[in-house]
């Protein structure tokens, strides 16, 4: 990726991390008012839950800004990778809290007072729904064009948001108001095990950016077929894929002719690296040249032929 688009990327994410704090500190600000107020289990969950936003917003502006830094003589590959750590570290801040929230919830069961002030607590969690659908659907542009993981593991987070304060809001109307005991710690429990459930995906995502793992297949196939249509190539192996933050990395061989001068496959090289560049903008290719049927002796081969 030129240093011109690097740039325009970074810009926007960091704009988005900017919204994704702003968000988390008015929400938190006012959660903080309507807890003390209520005494809610499930608004003391969506107060802890909107704290770890607020965490987990600063980790994500930072690990935007270092992977939005181009590549230098120490990181050659780019810094793409801190994104992928910055989700995981969120992933252990949300962890951390569904515990809190569980333990609360639990010793809650024990104490039948309902909810006080449950009308200020449906209040502050239509607010919250109203400022999370504005702050999800610019992270849902901002990661559509620019594929940031952080961004999308935030916006993922913050989208699960919208459920746990709709179920504030269904827990202060069961327990407060319709006198159904226990319906708030019940729904605190719940929300604990959706803040889990949510940290698992987000980790999962993360691990496989650090662990390099390879495109699916779908898209794999999609390349191969790129490539084998192209003039002069007679096939395609050793073919290895992964994603580090924005820059998708492609290395595969190429057979050719074995009698053709070093320009001639030189040139057709040139075209590969066009045509993958076009379906694939931004991506970090590596193209050796094989003679026909030449395999490299690696425990891993995989092949495939132009028509």
């Amino acid at each position: 990726m030129d240093a011109e688009r690097l740039e325009a990327r970074g810009k926007l994410t960091r704009r988005a991390a900017i919204a994704s704090f702003s968000a988390a500190f008015v929400l938190g600000a006012v959660k903080v008012w309507a807890a003390m107020e209520t005494g809610s289990v499930a608004m003391l969950g969506s107060l802890a839950d909107t704290a770890l936003d607020l965490i987990a917003s600063i980790i994500t502006l930072i690990g935007v800004r270092v992977a939005a830094e181009p590549a230098d003589a120490d990181h050659r590959f780019g810094h793409g990778k801190a994104e992928p750590i910055a989700a995981l570290l969120q992933t252990v801040f949300i962890t951390v809290s569904a515990i809190g929230i569980g333990w609360r919830a639990v010793q809650a069961f024990a104490n039948d007072t309902p909810p006080a002030e449950a009308e200020l607590g449906i209040g502050v969690s239509i607010f919250a729904i109203l400022v999370t659908l504005a702050l999800v659907s610019y992270q849902r542009l901002i990661v559509r064009r620019t594929g940031s993981l952080a961004i999308d593991a935030d916006r993922m987070h913050y989208q699960s948001d919208l459920l746990l304060n709709l179920s504030v809001i269904a827990a202060l109307v069961l327990d407060a108001m319709l006198g159904m005991r226990g319906a708030d710690p019940l729904f605190g429990v719940f929300i604990a095990l959706w803040l889990v459930w949510g940290a698992f995906k987000t980790a999962q995502h993360a691990l496989d950016m650090l662990m390099d793992k390879e495109w699916p297949d779908e898209k794999r196939e999609q390349l191969k077929a790129l490539v084998c249509a192209a003039e002069g190539v007679e096939g395609i192996h050793e073919l290895k894929t992964r994603h580090a933050g924005h820059t998708d990395f492609i290395q595969f061989h190429i057979w050719v002719d074995p009698h053709m001068t070093v320009q001639a496959a030189h040139d057709i090289v040139d075209v590969v690296e066009a045509r993958v560049l076009e379906a694939f903008p931004g991506s970090d290719i590596l193209v050796h040249v094989d003679p026909s049927g030449h395999f490299d002796t690696h425990p891993v081969q995989e092949e495939s032929h132009a028509q």
